[in-house]
């Protein structure tokens, strides 16, 4: 096992314009911290009826597969069980599989999906496919060792000959998308921020109508990187040097969140509070500080609010992703330490309680703010972070 990597997994999904439902459906498991399956699968047609079965396609494949169930007998049992389509004859959805194991060793197996390919090095380039039978499907499959960066990126039809006009835009096929990945693509940016990016070009193209359902799923071997952030002073001060030592001595970047928290750290390590102005500020959210030794310093429940509006939007269609990443207030640099650096985050909250802030529907109040705090962490978990919380 390749236990300084990851595999880094993310994927923004267009639902067909004038439908509720994506027939698009992307599962992802994780049978242990080397060892990753994405499943891609769109429904025949749009709406309600290509939900339903890219839904029990994905689901199936990634669940035989993760119980090492060959996938000669996943597309075999898909057949068996989805409904039939009395036009076309047709039982299942088409999908993309990515296995990797190890953190390294990737199988890729493509059944009438646009061609997955891969990044590396800033270049763009299609997989070597080999056409085998499996199940009387032919399925393109590809084999290799992955290197440091290397991003997969796997699709669904609606990704090509995107159109304002409800009409085939040749301008738009698997050479220009290429050209265009490349033109953005930045080694440090997350898989998830590369499906954003490809996938609010594609809707610009559609006019934001888009005429199909349209899916863009990217696998990225990472280094991991860890993130620790201190959260209020602790329940009793007399633990606070002892949170502190633990919070300075872990590897990684530090981020101190709250007033009394900033003041009990700059006592700690003797040095001052200076207040930072930035440009591009959101004026809703409070200032940051610098103090030195630490990362970043910001304010606590409110910008902490804000960081939980984004990830919610995040574990969406991540629209908000063009917000934050540019701006340099103190969620949105949050956000990018945790969402877009981050594999491994250590949380340092103290549970001590400020007596002012007390009432119930109070948005300060301590019950709000460990909500706030949970809710990060699940959604951070959500998105495969190996996350710890300290409470002190």
């Amino acid at each position: 096992m390749n236990s300084n990597y990851l595999c880094d997994v993310g994927y923004v999904s267009l639902t067909h314009d004038g439908e509720q439902l994506c027939g698009d459906n992307v599962q992802i498991i994780r049978i242990d911290e080397s060892t990753c399956i994405m499943v891609l699968a769109d429904g025949l047609g749009s709406g309600v009826k290509a939900n339903i079965l890219s839904i029990l396609t994905s689901k199936m494949i990634a669940t035989m597969m993760a119980n090492n169930i060959s996938l000669k007998e996943c597309v075999k049992t898909i057949m068996e069980t989805l409904p039939v389509c009395k036009e076309r004859h047709v039982a299942y959805s088409t999908f993309t599989i990515v296995r990797v194991k190890e953190n390294r060793k990737v199988d890729i197996y493509n059944y009438e999906n646009p061609e997955p390919f891969l990044i590396r090095n800033g270049k763009a380039k299609m997989f070597p496919m080999e056409e085998i039978d499996i199940a009387g499907k032919k399925i393109q499959h590809s084999k290799f060792i992955a290197l440091e960066n290397d991003c997969i990126f796997a699709m669904s039809d609606g990704m090509l000959y995107a159109s304002e006009k409800n009409e085939l835009n040749y301008d738009w096929d698997i050479p220009q998308i290429l050209d265009y990945v490349e033109s953005y693509y930045d080694e440090n940016s997350s898989a998830k921020a590369n499906a954003t990016i490809l996938i609010d070009y594609v809707n610009n193209l559609y006019s934001q109508k888009p005429s199909d359902d349209v899916t863009c799923s990217v696998i990225k071997i990472r280094k991991r990187n860890h993130i620790n952030i201190l959260i209020g002073p602790s329940e009793n001060k007399a633990d606070d040097n002892k949170m502190l030592s633990l919070f300075f001595s872990k590897e990684g970047k530090h981020i101190v969140c709250g007033g009394s928290t900033s003041k009990m750290v700059a006592s700690y390590l003797n040095e001052k509070i200076v207040n930072i102005i930035t440009d591009n500020d959101d004026s809703t959210i409070p200032p940051i500080c610098k103090i030195k030794g630490v990362d970043l310093v910001t304010e606590g429940i409110i910008t902490l609010n804000k960081v939980l509006e984004y990830a919610k939007n995040f574990n969406k269609n991540n629209e908000e992703y063009f917000t934050w990443f540019y701006q340099e207030d103190g969620a949105s640099q949050i956000m990018r330490l945790l969402f877009e650096e981050a594999s491994d985050i250590d949380f340092f909250v103290g549970c001590a309680v400020n007596p002012a802030y007390q009432r119930n529907d109070d948005a300060f109040s301590f019950k709000n703010k460990m909500l706030v705090i949970q809710e990060i962490v699940s959604i951070l978990k959500e998105n495969g972070k190996k996350v710890k919380v300290n409470y002190f």
